[in-house]
């Protein structure tokens, strides 16, 4: 894809996940997401961050002393306290900018809202499509860049290929599916793993394991 094209990806799945977070219940909003830890409402909060700048970037670095993961965390728990109509209009007010944050490319806000958006949207039941063509550049850059999903070392021995998409990945037991799935396996989640098949699927389905953002 090119850069138009990926940021109208980015467009289009944050408007539709707008869509979706309005339609939500309490409960569905304090409902367990994908990520370990992490409720329905803290996923929404933590995607409306990918404006923070180089400066809140540094603080929230400074308070996690260090730690990726607790930034990423202890940032998204603290933007977490608004009204939940809020993250809706956050996230649509983003539609249309092309500012990310520092020292990542639009990939990145690609792979989070993709990711996100089935964060949300699988424990709760609801169908939300990913999109073939953008669910491949996510793929292929999560695949390409170590941090910080570190998916070659974590899937070292199996050969990922997509049934709906021309998209490869590694080599050894094969496990194959919809780009989709894989996205979501390659990203450290299992809650795919029921749409893969080959050889290497009762390995994967043994190991398990989540991810958090």
């Amino acid at each position: 894809m090119e850069l138009d094209a990926i940021w109208r990806a980015i467009d289009a799945e944050r408007a539709s996940l707008a869509d979706l977070l309005d339609g939500l219940s309490p409960a569905e909003w304090a409902a367990p997401s994908l990520c370990d830890g992490w409720r329905v409402g803290d996923v929404a909060a933590h995607l409306t961050l990918a404006h923070m700048s180089l400066l809140e970037a540094a603080v929230g670095a400074v308070r996690a002393r260090g730690s990726f993961d607790r930034m990423i965390r202890d940032t998204a728990l603290r933007a977490a306290g608004l009204p939940r109509e809020e993250y809706p209009r956050r996230l649509r007010a983003m539609v249309g900018s092309r500012r990310t944050a520092p020292f990542v490319t639009p990939t990145e806000p690609l792979i989070d809202v993709l990711v996100h958006g089935q964060d949300i949207a699988v424990p709760l039941g609801r169908d939300r499509p990913v999109p073939t063509a953008a669910a491949v550049v996510a793929a292929t850059r999560v695949w390409e860049t170590g941090f910080p999903f570190r998916a070659r070392r974590r899937l070292a021995g199996f050969r990922l290929a997509a049934t709906d998409a021309d998209w490869t990945a590694g080599s050894g037991a094969p496990v194959e599916g919809p780009i989709a799935a894989l996205l979501l396996l390659v990203t450290g989640r299992e809650a795919a793993l029921d749409r893969l098949t080959g050889d290497g699927v009762p390995q994967l389905t043994a190991a398990g394991g989540r991810s958090g953002p």
